[in-house]
């Protein structure tokens, strides 16, 4: 199968959440992570092409970043989101967390 991804993944476990479609949030755990997107690992996967918002705690920050994101594929351990636009400073946060 052909590799589809812009960037490569790291397997790093920073703190993350997203709101479900109901508006709770759902804890869960960031298996990978690349400036693209990430694997979501929970059980309670957002449905295929949902707009969801993933929570992530990057290093620098006080607080978590928000980040608007896309479901591009599920299962039944979780789901790959593809992350859509950040800002400056949260993308360089990202960076640094991925980077070896």
């Amino acid at each position: 199968m052909e590799e589809k991804r812009k960037h490569p993944r790291k397997v790093v476990h920073p703190d993350i959440a997203f709101l479900a479609a109901n508006g709770e949030r759902v804890e869960a755990v960031c298996r990978d992570i690349s400036l693209g997107g990430a694997f979501v690992e929970t059980d309670r996967p957002a449905p295929f092409n949902a707009t969801v918002t993933v929570f992530l705690k990057l290093p620098g920050f006080d607080r978590e970043i928000a980040v608007k994101s896309t479901v591009r594929w599920t299962k039944q351990d979780g789901m790959g989101v593809q992350f859509g636009l950040m800002g400056a400073r949260e993308t360089h946060a990202l960076v640094s967390l991925i980077s070896p």
